[in-house]
């Protein structure tokens, strides 16, 4: 048995509930419903059909002159009061046993709660056009037995009243179809939940649902009126008050049955496109988590079914590019979105802030390594926070450091004065929130490479070049301070005046690695 919770869940702004049901109803629930709902239909498009052959015989059909009227009358009534009964009983029945037994009905799966097969799913999509099947035959029998039981009377009496009786046989065709394709939306909902089937072959799609809207509602009327008028060129005369009569009987029957079935077939078309729009507007909004139900057996079930796949692959690419964004850092993440991706770099001007851990060695021996972990993660959870506020991003961490650039690859007014604050800023709230671990902060400026590295196929964004190295040597010396930062002079310089006033310069010193002495620079509060 399939588990509910694992069964999609649907946007139900544009669904009715009376229609579609819930989708978290028990198969036996949509089982029995959807069986009164299709009973009901094919009982309504039978009674249509009566209703049109009745308007046709009584005000519709001019009728030749036979000797005694009564007994043709009688005879037809009693005929197709019977009949009816019998093709209500036998619609009903037929159309049951389509519907839901076999190998591939709809009861099993429904009953069980699981996913319906790819033969089962198909017979859900071609249903309505194999219960007006039904009905087409049920209808055309009729039309034959009406026809032979009226020509021992008249041969044009026989004639007409087949054709009346073929005409209300279209209609219920064309009605089973509509109402029946509404009926079944509850358990078109179920199936096509799990995915469509690529096979459509025989599965009527829009262009069939106003087919046969017209012919309901225009077809026939016009089709009636093409009859009369070939009645009149036969010897049947027709004096001006049964042709008006007709012809007001044909245009009454042609206005109100097309206008309800044009309402008919436009609610079963816009309803799904109603579920879409609404679901482009939530879309519009942000929300990526809508997903439409999709129960429309035409083209507009593809539609809603491409819009779920289509928000599929939204959130996908939201989630990646989150995830992205978390990897690079969301200014990056947005460079390499928007631009077109290239190996190289170019020269810009930026500040590096490095960050690095003392005696990260000892704490790893003494602590259990979760607790390293967990320790480190409230670190760098203080030392991105920091970063973010001052406009930078954190281009890697290494372990127990950290490099932090300002200026690239997004432009930023001030990046020195932007660094070295968050440095003082950083190196505050490391001592009140991580007061157990220690970390030396050095800040340097210049030109440097920055841009894509590696190969074609892996590579990550960075900068290379000698402010990068400065920054690192200062570290260590920041380590030995307190507090424990360290900046190269050149960073104030390029600082705005706010800032570089913060800070004071010291001694020149000889970094490891660098051709020329580095004139360093604290806080002011260190003095």
């Amino acid at each position: 048995m399939r588990d509910p919770a694992l069964r999609p869940r649907f946007e139900q702004l544009a669904d009715h509930p009376w229609l579609v049901g819930h989708p978290r109803l028990r198969g036996r629930t949509v089982l029995r419903r959807v069986r009164w709902m299709t009973i009901a239909a094919i009982v309504t498009a039978n009674l249509v059909g009566a209703v049109v052959v009745a308007a046709f015989a009584v005000w519709g059909l001019p009728k030749p002159e036979i000797g005694d009227r009564t007994e043709p009358v009688v005879v037809n009534i009693a005929a197709a009061g019977a009949y009816l009964l019998v093709a209500l009983v036998v619609g009903v029945a037929w159309g049951h046993r389509l519907l839901e037994r076999g190998d591939d009905g709809i009861r099993d799966w429904l009953v069980a709660d699981r996913d319906p097969t790819p033969a089962e799913r198909r017979l859900v999509l071609r249903a309505p056009l194999r219960l007006m099947t039904v009905e087409a035959v049920l209808w055309g029998s009729a039309t034959v037995l009406f026809t032979l039981l009226n020509l021992r009377y008249d041969g044009l009496l026989g004639l007409g009243v087949g054709l009346t009786v073929a005409l209300g046989g279209m209609t219920t065709s064309a009605a089973a179809y509509l109402l029946c394709e509404l009926a079944l939306r509850p358990v078109a909902s179920r199936a096509l939940a799990h995915g469509l089937d690529g096979d459509r072959r025989r599965v009527p799609g829009v262009g069939t649902r106003w087919l046969l809207a017209w012919a309901l509602g225009t077809g026939v009327p016009v089709l009636g009126i093409v009859l009369v008028a070939i009645v009149a060129l036969t010897p049947v005369e027709i004096d001006e008050t049964t042709l008006a009569v007709t012809m007001l009987a044909l245009g009454g029957i042609g206005l109100v049955f097309g206008a309800a079935v044009a309402l008919l077939a436009a609610f079963a078309t816009t309803h799904p496109i109603q579920s879409i729009r609404h679901g482009l507007a939530r879309v519009r909004r942000g929300e990526l988590d809508v997903e439409l139900g999709v129960w429309d057996t035409t083209q507009m079930g593809l539609l809603q079914a491409g819009f779920n796949d289509m928000v599929a692959g939204l959130r996908e690419r939201e989630r990646i590019r989150d995830l992205f964004g978390r990897q690079v850092g969301e200014e990056v993440a947005e460079h390499a979105l928007s631009d077109e991706i290239r190996l190289g770099g170019e020269l810009r001007d930026v500040t590096v802030m490095f960050v690095d851990i003392t005696g990260s060695t000892t704490l790893a021996a003494e602590r259990d390594a979760e607790d390293v972990v967990a320790l480190l993660n409230r670190f760098f959870a203080v030392v991105v926070e920091v970063v973010e506020e001052a406009g930078g991003w954190i281009n890697k961490f290494e372990g127990d450091a950290a490099l932090a650039i300002f200026g690239a690859p997004i432009a930023l007014d001030d990046a020195a004065g932007c660094a070295l604050r968050a440095a003082r800023r950083l190196d505050e709230r490391l001592r009140d929130e991580v007061p157990e671990i220690e970390a030396g902060i050095g800040v340097a400026s210049g030109e440097v490479v920055a841009g894509n590295i590696g190969a074609e196929h892996r590579f990550e964004y960075t900068v290379i070049g000698d402010p990068v190295n400065e920054a690192a040597r200062l570290t260590d010396l920041a380590k030995e301070r307190t507090p424990r930062v360290l900046a190269s002079a050149a960073a104030v310089d390029a600082a705005g005046e706010d800032e570089a006033g913060r800070w004071q310069r010291g001694d020149e010193v000889m970094l490891r690695g660098r051709p020329r002495p580095t004139r360093t620079a604290s806080p002011r509060a260190a003095a």
